[in-house]
């Protein structure tokens, strides 16, 4: 039931024809015009409002009709004649029994059993429909032909006499052994099931197991992350002023040096890795230009803090926090180290792109598949640099004493080395360090002499 929009040319309604006004006895109650009141006013609104609607609404308005389309009801109305003929025809059964008529009681029986199959008929197929979806339908129906077709074929092809005739040959007597042969046999496959629910049950748990370690291992790897971010924010606020600026009173650089030792230690080499770059690019392990009264850091004019490689003080000194340190397969790239200890540090497989190692001590260190391009290993010319020594000062200008202590270390396959850290690596290397140099050592004087 719709209501048109309230027009002046609104068209007659077509009239409603009387099978419409009077349903059928057994009538589901389902139809089109059933409408619950709440439906009906649902209807009632919307139409209302579609005569306010403009061309570009329609598809707006008629969304909004799917929207509140009014749910159907599964319960089905039976007329009170209907009702009444089931009776009589159940009294009419029950009399026929009493008098033993046989006419009257199949007549009764059948009238009975027709009026109950058309009043429960719709009950069924809802029941159908709401239990059993289309595909499960079609799948018994399917499986049920199977097992027709399955009995066909061995009742027409001859299958199931030749089948009787087979069993009647069998001595059924002498086939005792042959049953206890089988009921061994299904000993034996019940061993091996059991067998096959251990090992089942066995690599459950072991999976489970390696599942549950990868968990672990994301949650260390978050709670390392976490550290870290603390660190970080901790130092920031430590050695930087309101304003941004470096103010690392002795006190403030102890402490920060404190807290840089106490985390390298309890994260591992990727975490370490992530400190170093940290404090690399904010100039934190750079020796920067001091003013010698107030110990404050010197601007130098173009928007940085100025460098002092002999007097300079850093705000986080090294020192001895990576020796023995495991750096391996991580991103060094643009860090500072120089004049750390690094001695027997693994720094296999390190990007060590633009690194600075001058000073550094990388006695008895791993740098096999290292990346050197543009690494530092030296200040000034290759011809006169040297390693740094524990009693003459380093010459910044000539080179002399600020190159990298490389005795023993190991540069077995090292990727991207210069000529120039090549010659030095072979000149101050030693002879065991000399035979790891990619490339090789020819021609290179041994300056170490051991």
């Amino acid at each position: 039931m719709t209501i048109e929009s309230n027009s002046n040319n609104s068209p007659t309604p077509d009239p409603i024809s009387e099978h419409d006004l009077q349903p059928d006895d057994f009538d589901g109650g389902t139809g089109e015009h059933n409408l619950t009141p709440d439906g009906l006013a649902t209807q009632q609104a919307l139409a209302a409002i579609a005569s306010l609607q403009s061309p570009q609404n329609k598809a707006a308005l008629q969304q909004a009709r799917s929207w509140f389309k009014p749910e159907t009801s599964n319960v089905f109305t039976v007329k009170p004649r209907a009702l009444l003929i089931t009776l009589l025809a159940i009294a009419i059964t029950i009399i026929g029994l009493a008098v033993n008529n046989k006419l009257i009681g199949i007549f009764g029986t059948l009238v009975t059993l027709m009026l109950s199959v058309a009043i429960l008929l719709p009950w069924v197929q809802n029941a159908i429909k709401q239990w059993f979806s289309p595909q499960d339908r079609t799948l018994f129906i399917a499986f049920l032909g199977l097992v027709v077709a399955i009995i066909g074929l061995v009742k027409f092809s001859g299958l199931g006499d030749r089948l009787l005739a087979w069993g009647i040959k069998i001595n059924w007597e002498a086939s005792g052994t042959l049953a206890e042969w089988f009921g061994a046999l299904g000993q034996i496959l019940i061993a091996i099931i059991a067998v096959y629910v251990a090992w089942r049950q066995y690599i459950i748990s072991k999976d489970l197991t390696i599942q549950q370690n990868l968990l672990t291992v994301q949650q260390n790897i978050i709670t390392q992350q976490q550290t870290i971010d603390s660190y970080f924010q901790g130092i920031s606020d430590l050695v930087l002023d309101e304003e941004g600026l470096l103010e690392d009173w002795p006190q403030e650089r102890s402490i920060a040096e404190g807290r840089t030792a106490a985390i390298l230690s309890s994260v591992d080499g990727s975490g370490k890795a992530k400190i170093l770059r940290f404090l690399s690019r904010s100039k934190l392990l750079t020796p920067l230009k001091r003013d010698r009264r107030l110990g404050r850091a010197i601007l130098n004019g173009v928007g940085g803090y100025a460098e002092d490689r002999i007097e300079g003080v850093r705000v986080i000194d090294l020192g001895v926090m990576l020796a023995g340190a495991d750096l391996a397969g991580t991103d060094l790239r643009w860090t500072d180290l120089s004049e750390a200890n690094l001695v027997r540090a693994d720094l296999s497989g390190c990007d060590l792109v633009k690194a600075n190692l001058s000073r550094a001590i990388l006695y008895d260190a791993k740098l096999c598949n290292a990346d050197f391009n543009g690494v530092r290993l030296f200040y000034g010319s290759v011809e006169n640099a040297s390693p740094r020594s524990r009693t003459v000062p380093p010459n910044y200008q000539t080179g002399e004493h600020t190159g990298a202590v490389i005795e023993n270390a190991d540069f077995t396959n090292a990727q991207r080395m210069s000529d120039a850290a090549r010659y030095y690596c072979c000149a101050w290397g030693g002879e065991q360090t000399r035979g790891t140099i990619p490339g090789g050592c020819e021609g290179i004087p041994n300056k170490l002499e051991r």
